[in-house]
């Protein structure tokens, strides 16, 4: 049927936005992106953000080569890593320093601009220099755009033993006294010259390349030589289709795109695409080796994750009893008035605990609790998305484009940083938990404030990059990394990090529980492929089972750890935000909690649950404890070990605050008989089961 003449004269309503505020602890972007940049939301956790703080000169990890931008130059570093059994990071030694031998504009006081950028690429200009680099993500050269006929200066803080051209002077060979050799590729003859450290070009204008050749593999060359002639100057991702990301690629020059896959592109890139995997083309990496790709464009297949309210396979009826009765005590002491706390992370924890008894109570039939924690979510959620909360609310900023909590308007450290864009996805992510629990049993108070519920999602969920949107595209995740980065806009040496998996997987599966709850087909699929590919990261980089291969140059590290505390761009830490080390009751609780229906899927690899908690227990020899920590290692040895686990959860005396005891025998009573190995999250998709 045709829609109706008159349908576009209905005027579209815009998107809620919360109150505005001036924040006093945010920085002004405007010193390092281009003015037209600025009219849109701008990133704040992103791959680059190191570019855009203070003075714009830390570096940053852009596979496979670290980079840092300063004083109208740019540096290339190939990193070595540094290796502990308790942390593990990659060096920046500048390898190469490039800028120009005479800056064309002195007074230029901007070091760098970025022009552009995408999830895959961000292009830094260098204004006083005529240079313009697209750092593309996973691109084995470093691409530079030389305009004006400039000069160029090339240095290194190594010994240059020799320096060779070919003969068209396209090409030059640079062997470092560190073992490095470099290959350079210009797009027309250059005529270059060389001292001990440093190399100088006449006038140039063209594009440059620089390559690494990794061991110095005469082989490897080859391959460098045959794709040096096309470059990428920009990539984006595309949810396209459910469970499928497919990356393209801007590029120019002539013949085929060659780049750089991560293990986990390697483990999702689909067999029907139009790729040449090169198996023996490798790079060195903190993330693990990354193999060469042929192909102007990647298509990435996730097996589906199923996002449920409930757990997958279920609890049986004689289990009913203990939980009802566990239920109707942790409801009892529900009392909207007893809160103390005005922290938007542990406020956000508390309600979506008190939402978690109300799927339980569904659950195990027993809705008769469910009229009490109804009124409770409502008098607790209900003053932050009108603004009546005292102490505290979430606030506008038009600076970056994004919420902000009242306290952290006016303190970075107040809310763990909310107000600087730290942790949005962990304390919304919360938030929409018991919003969308709300809205499922209340649907008249959903219908109401839908509006504010769909702006708090917005702030991390948006996938649009458009001057009129209210947020940046996907504030916290990474869809080259495909994982989050929770640090928001604090300049670090290390790049962006994320300590809790579990808590961004609950953000994204939150987000598609609201979906569910309002009847958004959309955000469901887009809630439900966020979360899949975190957890496919959370699997792949922050849970080290013994013998893995990721970390394989780290053996210490693989074998002293079986989960990683906090990982950054360019460092993997065992110890956390707060606690040291040998506190592994708290690593491993950090990377489980809250335990959802979800967990199931992040935690289905049962022989790496066996290994995690076995290395865990030990810890718990030491003076002072949480139980609250206790109750995560338990809920994990549920998982091989039902009736042992039990046994010490009807012990414990004390719960985390956003855990209870309903919910920790909810998970033991609702773990099947575990066969040992791993099913996928796809596996309990009953439709392929049939209808395939």
């Amino acid at each position: 049927m045709a829609e109706p003449h008159h349908h576009h004269h209905i005027p579209q309503s815009s998107p809620f936005l919360f109150p505005k505020i001036e924040s006093s602890v945010i920085p002004d972007p405007s010193p390092f992106f281009s003015p037209d940049l600025l009219t849109a939301p701008l990133p704040t956790n992103s791959f680059f953000q190191n570019f855009v703080l203070k003075h714009g000169d830390q570096p940053e990890y852009i596979h496979p080569y670290l980079i840092k931008s300063s004083s109208s130059s740019l540096s290339l570093s190939y990193p070595s890593q540094f290796l502990t059994s308790v942390f593990i990071y990659q060096i920046f030694n500048p390898d190469l320093t490039i800028s120009a031998s005479n800056k064309t504009d002195p007074d230029s006081q901007r070091r760098h601009i970025v022009s552009s950028f995408s999830d895959l690429s961000v292009t830094l200009d260098l204004p006083s220099s005529n240079l313009r680099f697209f750092l593309v993500r996973g691109s084995p050269f470093l691409t530079c755009a030389v305009s004006g006929g400039t000069a160029l200066s090339i240095t290194t803080i190594h010994a240059i033993l020799s320096f060779s051209p070919s003969s068209s002077r396209t090409k030059y060979t640079i062997k470092l006294n560190n073992g490095q050799t470099w290959l350079l590729y210009t797009s027309s003859a250059i005529n270059l010259t060389h001292d001990i450290s440093s190399i100088t070009s006449d006038a140039y204008s063209g594009i440059i390349r620089i390559a690494i050749l990794p061991d110095s593999n005469p082989r490897f060359e080859s391959i460098l030589d045959r794709f040096s002639s096309c470059y990428p100057i920009s990539g984006k991702a595309e949810l396209s289709k459910p469970f499928c990301l497919e990356y393209r690629w801007d590029k120019k020059g002539w013949g085929d795109l060659l780049m750089l896959a991560h293990p986990l592109h390697l483990r999702l890139l689909s067999a029907d695409d139009e790729v040449a995997v090169l198996d023996d083309f490798k790079f060195n990496s903190i993330d693990g080796e990354l193999v060469g790709v042929v192909g102007d464009s990647w298509k990435l297949k996730l097996d589906p994750v199923s996002i449920t309210w409930n757990s997958i396979k279920g609890v049986k009826e004689e289990s009913f009893p203990e939980i009802v009765s566990a239920l109707c005590r942790d409801v009892e002491d529900l009392n909207s008035s007893n809160i103390s706390t005005t922290s938007s992370y542990f406020y956000g924890k508390l309600i979506a605990r008190a939402a978690r008894l109300a799927l339980i109570a569904e659950e195990v039939c027993f809705l008769d609790v469910i009229p009490v924690i109804r009124k409770f979510l409502k008098n607790t959620i209900t003053p932050w998305l009108d603004g009546t909360f005292s102490g505290n609310g979430f606030l506008y900023e038009g600076k970056w484009g994004g919420l902000v909590t009242r306290q952290g308007s006016t303190d970075s450290g107040a809310d763990f940083g909310f107000g600087v864009y730290n942790d949005h996805h962990f304390h919304l992510g919360y938030f929409l938990y018991a919003i969308a629990v709300l809205a499922k049993i209340d649907p008249a108070w959903g219908r109401k404030y839908r509006p504010q519920a769909y702006s708090l999602m917005a702030d991390f969920m948006t996938l649009g990059r458009h001057s009129s949107s209210n947020y940046p595209r996907l504030r916290c995740f990474d869809l080259w990394k495909l994982h989050s980065w929770a640090s928001g806009l604090t300049e670090f040496a290390d790049g962006r990090n994320q300590e809790s998996t579990s808590e961004a997987v609950n953000a994204y599966y939150s987000a598609a529980l609201m979906g569910l709850a309002y009847g958004d087909t959309h955000l469901v699929a887009t809630g439900s492929m966020l979360a899949a590919m975190e957890i496919k990261a959370a699997q792949t980089w922050w849970h080290v089972r013994e013998g893995d291969k990721i970390y394989a140059e780290a053996e210490d590290f693989t074998r002293e750890n079986r989960v990683v505390g906090v990982l950054w761009a360019n460092k993997r830490d065992g110890g956390l935000w707060f606690a040291p080390p040998e506190w592994r009751e708290c690593r491993l609780g950090i990377q489980v909690l809250p335990v959802l229906p979800i967990t199931e899927v992040l935690f289905s690899d049962v022989q790496f649950a066996r290994e995690l908690v076995k290395w865990t227990l030990p810890a718990l020899g030491r003076e002072g404890v949480g139980e609250g920590w206790k109750g995560f290692l338990y809920a994990m040895e549920g998982i091989y070990d039902k009736e042992g686990a039990l046994e010490k959860i009807r012990k414990l005396n004390g719960y985390d605050d956003g855990n209870s005891l309903t919910n920790l025998l909810w998970w033991i009573h609702s773990r099947g008989d575990e066969e040992e190995g791993r099913f996928e999250g796809g596996k309990y998709c009953l439709f392929s089961h049939y209808c395939h």
